[in-house]
């Protein structure tokens, strides 16, 4: 699991039929720290997330399983709305 920030809705008139329903954001992934790193992903949304709202999402595989048994052909998916983020140093 990582952590990104939704910055964006992607709309589509035509797509697989399995995604009926379904919402796709913008996200961009980030570090623990909070900076932006690698480029923007669409993710299928399965938890209600919103524009600005930090999340954790995850790929591969494992992305479709919070819509299991339905089968929706997804590799990035948010799982998670984030309240808070601590990050410990290191000594």
């Amino acid at each position: 699991m990582q952590l990104a920030r939704v910055i964006g809705r992607v709309v589509c008139t035509a797509k697989n039929e399995t995604l009926q329903g379904l919402k796709l954001l913008l996200i961009q992934p980030l570090t623990p720290e909070g900076k932006p790193v690698g480029k923007p992903l669409v993710a299928v949304d399965s938890v209600g997330a919103g524009a600005g709202e930090l999340v954790f999402w995850c790929r591969g595989r494992e992305a479709s399983f919070p819509f299991l048994p339905r089968e929706v052909p997804t590799d990035c998916t948010i799982i998670g709305i984030v309240d808070d983020v601590t990050v410990s140093q290191r000594q």
